[in-house]
């Protein structure tokens, strides 16, 4: 599996590191089956996209399709923080258009980020320390 997790309970964060092809379905069966745990509601959300060499999503509509999917299993009342990290240009323009597309759906709580570093990344989520390697 090209996503791989890890849930960090000390410092409520879950990582997603994401390798060789991105593709639509196993984006949306992370989204599915990783957000649906009520042990990690309320966490906040790294994904690594460092070592993506493909991304296949059909069109920008199914980026319109996750960010209304994943807005709705946001935890009512909490804010929490997703931090991308996309050092390739096609990954951080999709990083991007998510960010936007996130914050246009009602009853989002989930404050978006799309950094080129890991270090901005985990700045912009307020912990120190590499992502999942503490």
């Amino acid at each position: 599996m090209p996503i791989d997790v890890r849930i960090d309970h000390a410092r409520k964060l879950v990582v997603a590191r994401v390798h060789g092809v991105m593709s639509d379905e196993e984006t949306f069966d992370y989204q599915r089956g990783v957000w649906s745990d009520p042990a990690i509601a309320g966490y906040d959300e790294l994904v690594d996209m460092t070592a993506v060499e493909e991304i296949r999503l059909p069109s920008s509509a199914r980026a319109r399709e996750l960010a209304a999917l994943s807005a709705s299993m946001d935890l009512p009342g909490a804010e929490t923080r997703m931090a991308i990290i996309a050092p390739q240009n096609e990954a951080f323009g999709l990083g991007r258009m998510f960010e936007m597309m996130r914050e246009m759906e009602p009853g989002s709580r989930r404050k978006v980020g799309v950094f080129r570093t890991a270090e901005e990344a985990m700045e912009f989520l307020g912990r120190k320390g590499a992502p999942g390697r503490e």
